[in-house]
This record gives C-alpha cells, structure tokens and sequence, in this order.
C-alpha cells in the first residue's frame, strides 16, 4: 500500500526489504520494475544464495514451488555463541541457514514470503498458513483486523481460528465470517471457529503477538467445554 501511494501520489521514491537479524539482506525492492511487483519482497541482494527447499527432505525445489528458504551470504551470521544446539537447527552440514520462512521465487527472480515455518496450522496431513486465511479476513468489508491461530484438535491434529475486529457497528457472526472465507479457500483451510475481539495485539513493528492470541483461543475453547 504504501509503495502504491508513493508511485501514484506521492513524489518520492520508497523501497521495501527482507531480511532477518541472522541472515542480513536478503532482497530488496528499490527500482522501478521491482516497485511493479508490490506483492514480492523484491529482488535477491548481491551476493546473496538462496534455494527453496522441501523443509521435511531438505530437498531442492523448482521456480515457484513454495518451501523453506535457506540462505548463504557475507551478511550471514557464523553462529550462536556457545549454543551448539541452536547452531544444528539454524544450519545443514554444509552451511546453508534455515531462515524459517515459507518463500518462493518466481521465474524472474522475484522473492515471495508466504508465511512462517514454525506459525503453520497443521490440520490431518495438510499445511495451513495463517498469512493466507489473514489476507482473505481483510478483504472483508466489515473486517477491521485478523489474526489466525491454531486450536488443537484431537482427531485432525490442528484447526485454523480466527480473531476478528469488526468494523464499529457491524453485526457481523462467526457463521457469516466462516462462511466467506469457505468460499476463497480449499476445504482444508476453511476456518472453524471465529473469536470476536477488540484488537489484535502487535509489537510496537507491527508484527502479531501470537502468544497473547494463543491465550485468547484457550481461554474461548475452555469457555465452549
């Protein structure tokens, strides 16, 4: 949006990046034919190797498959000081970092994030991103904010809920809001249970607080009991 307003409204020139504090810069949208693609997290860095990976086999996947992003640069952090535990789960034997983030790259070389690794909704033997379920809860009308979580579920593992902030004074229910989203996504993404609350709690960057939603959801699940 806001790289949108600065092409058509604004005279001045924005970029946007993706990185993280291990893996540095890992691509960057600062020209005009990244700026075209507002939905990329732009283009690789110089220097910069990555590769999408199965992250169940490790193995490497084709232009516009979805996996884990691994990564290898002069940004790279070397390691974890005295944490050889950590060390073995954020790199192979060969010295690639797991990012953890769900990633593909298109045929031009375009970065996608698609979602967390550690935030997928394991529902039977399928992956649910909660990034997916969130953006189709925004194109609601009378969506203000949403935020999806995991409940535990004994016969299919995990399934998607949503909290919602509704725009004031919509009446908006739980079947209403289950109901739009059933029609935009695969059955095994619909979402199955629908909390309403008064806003989605964020870190001062903006990111979701997932933990405090997790609170949230037990405590809903245990009142339904």
């Amino acid at each position: 949006m806001v790289l949108q307003l600065s092409a058509t409204k604004v005279s001045s020139l924005s970029g946007l990046g993706y990185g993280s504090t291990e893996g540095g810069g890992i691509s960057r949208m600062i020209g005009p034919e990244e700026c075209n693609r507002l939905k990329s997290a732009g283009r690789l860095v110089e220097n910069a190797q990555v590769k999408i990976v199965d992250p169940n086999t490790g193995k490497a996947l084709s232009v516009g498959q979805t996996g884990e992003l691994w990564l290898k640069s002069p940004a790279c952090m070397t390691g974890y000081i005295g944490d050889d535990e950590a060390n073995a789960a954020a790199f192979d034997s060969d010295g690639w970092l797991r990012t953890g983030d769900l990633c593909y790259i298109d045929e031009d070389g375009f970065v996608y994030v698609v979602d967390r690794l550690k935030e997928l909704i394991k529902y039977k033997a399928y992956q649910v991103p909660p990034a997916e379920l969130e953006h189709v809860l925004h194109s609601h009308p009378e969506v203000v904010d949403a935020a999806v979580m995991p409940i535990p579920h004994e016969e299919v593992g995990q399934i998607p809920a949503a909290l919602v902030v509704r725009r004031e004074g919509s009446t908006l229910s739980e079947t209403e809001v289950i109901d739009y989203v059933a029609k935009q996504v695969a059955p095994y993404k619909k979402i199955r249970r629908v909390l309403f609350v008064n806003r989605i709690p964020k870190s001062p960057s903006g990111k979701i607080l997932r933990r405090e939603l997790a609170n949230h959801m037990l405590c809903s699940s245990v009142s339904r009991l």
